[in-house]
């Protein structure tokens, strides 16, 4: 179990680091409304499509209604924040904001009573606070309104995605990965459809705009979520979605040698609290010990 977690949390972390270079590129593209609504479409169609050639049978008999709600928090809710964030305020950034979720994930498991908190929970949840602080509070380029309306879309999205973690294994523990995958992405699409209205698809798009469009769809968002519900499922939200440290530092690679994003230090110490902070609202090492024995 430990290695098919491992290679899952590498899997991911490599493909959703390497997303959000492709989501800037998207957004770029086709307006941020699209990289949403259309990119939904696109991977629900997929794993239908997938499920048919391969005649797998699917069950959507847990109801429409807490599909609908995880479509339109993890999906809905999460890209307009990454959408509307990356182009104002960075891959890099937006990665580290997207860092803190576990964070927020944690907070949101105890709140709905999924989970409890102890001394160094609280501990970690103040950390965690403090790193955020640093993170938007030093910025290494300039302020401004767009600066600020990215920060504060990206954390809610964050916050969004963190209770969609939490309510898919409240909730949809008894619907498989695939079906939340699909439900998800087809109710995400479908609360974004009316945005188009107002944010209408660019003209002029390329071939290798629509390369982006389905690689970010298929890849990085039907492929890699049927992979991560599968871990919501087995080891449960929070630390399912602490793969989010590991694509924190992916992107913010990217974001630094690849697009020559500046990063300023006390943003980088603001990112290691908000990870220290995660570790210990995680409780990861006592984690690790464990699995050792299993």
């Amino acid at each position: 179990m430990k290695a098919e977690i491992t290679t899952k949390f590498s899997i991911l972390s490599l493909l959703w680091g390497i997303s959000f270079l492709l989501l800037l590129r998207v957004v770029e593209a086709f307006d941020w409304a699209a990289a949403i609504s259309v990119r939904s479409f696109i991977a629900s169609g997929s794993v239908v499509l997938i499920a048919l050639i391969i005649r797998r049978k699917l069950d959507f008999s847990i109801g429409v209604k807490h599909f609908a709600i995880l479509g339109f928090t993890s999906v809905s809710v999460q890209l307009i924040g990454l959408s509307l964030a990356v182009p104002r305020i960075g891959t890099a950034l937006t990665a580290i904001l997207v860092g803190a979720i576990p964070l927020f994930s944690s907070v949101i498991g105890r709140l709905m009573k999924i989970e409890s908190i102890d001394g160094f929970g609280f501990t970690g949840l103040v950390l965690g606070f403090i790193g955020i602080i640093f993170l938007v509070g030093f910025p290494s380029g300039q302020l401004g309104d767009q600066f600020f309306l990215g920060f504060f879309v990206c954390v809610i999205g964050c916050i969004s995605a963190a209770f969609g973690s939490n309510y898919s294994k409240l909730k949809l523990s008894n619907a498989g990965n695939w079906e939340q995958v699909i439900g998800a992405f087809f109710f995400g699409g479908l609360f974004t459809l009316p945005l188009l209205l107002f944010v209408p698809i660019k003209s002029g798009l390329d071939p290798s705009d629509w390369v982006n469009m389905v690689a970010l769809a298929v890849i990085c968002s039907a492929f890699c979520y049927v992979i991560y519900f599968s871990l919501v499922l087995k080891i449960g939200a929070t630390r399912s979605i602490s793969v989010e440290f590991l694509v924190t530092v992916v992107a913010v690679l990217i974001g630094a040698f690849y697009l020559n994003e500046a990063i300023s230090l006390i943003q980088l110490f603001g990112a290691l609290l908000v990870v220290l902070g995660s570790i210990l609202i995680l409780d990861l090492l006592s984690f690790s010990s464990r699995s050792k024995h299993e």
